[in-house]
């Protein structure tokens, strides 16, 4: 008797789903966390943070994040038709998802002011929610080209 029985497996278009899901989920999430630190910043001032934040995350997802999510797609694409839902993410991003808490806690409890971690972590937010929207296209495309097999002419 193996160990594999226990693995939970799913269709492929759920590992997209999940993937498009984690990215949103963290993206807002960091962005919500950057938008309170700028709460008490003044309006003007919090805008200015925000802004660039913005036009970071932009940058980011067009020369990385969005190179990432390209790699994983294809990734998954080349898996069979059921996986194990765990296999949304490569076993190394696993690695890197441990290595960005890590350091998301040690930014949070350093000296840096709030108001500049806000601009990384709306940068990094930003570039996840656009990432996450190469998934759900993608989980989109997987969607109609599965409905239209179940079509008999």
């Amino acid at each position: 008797m193996t160990l594999s029985h226990l693995k939970p497996t799913v269709p492929k278009c759920w590992l997209f789903a999940a993937s498009g899901a984690m990215w949103s989920a963290v993206g807002i999430m960091m962005c919500a966390t950057g938008i309170g630190w700028l709460a008490n910043s003044g309006l003007v001032r919090g805008m200015g943070f925000e802004l660039a934040g913005l036009v970071l995350a932009m940058l980011f997802f067009r020369w990385w994040f969005g190179s990432i999510a390209h790699k994983n797609i294809r990734r998954l694409r080349r898996l069979p038709d059921r996986g194990c839902f765990f296999a949304f993410q490569a076993w190394k991003s696993y690695l890197i998802i441990m290595v960005m808490i890590v350091l998301g806690i040690t930014l949070r409890h350093s000296s840096i002011p709030k108001h500049v971690l806000a601009v990384v972590y709306t940068a990094i937010g930003g570039a996840l929610i656009l990432g996450s929207f190469y998934y759900y296209r993608h989980l989109a495309r997987l969607m109609r080209t599965a409905s239209r097999r179940r079509v008999i002419p």
